[in-house]
């Protein structure tokens, strides 16, 4: 499970050969969620605080999600993303 950033105790990550639609998981303590790339879905439960730094970093890096997605399913690399400040 490649670790694609790490801010503010928060993980954010995507699972080789993972199923479609592209999608980024994120984990706080015991809590996780999965986000999708394209729609912006959330699926899980999270922290209301947490879930909006996720996503506010998701904002700032959609492009790059959706790049490090393509890579690791055809090639199994990726790069890691600045995390949010």
């Amino acid at each position: 499970m490649p670790e694609i950033s790490r801010f503010l105790g928060i993980i954010i990550f995507m699972n080789f050969n993972d199923h479609s639609p592209p999608h980024f998981h994120a984990k706080y303590g015991d809590y996780q969620v999965t986000i999708g790339i394209k729609s912006g879905i959330v699926e899980g439960r999270f922290p209301r605080r947490a879930l909006r730094l996720v996503m506010e970093w998701y904002g700032i890096h959609k492009d790059e999600l959706m790049d490090n997605w393509n890579s690791i399913m055809e090639t199994g690399e990726f790069e890691k993303i600045t995390p949010l400040e």
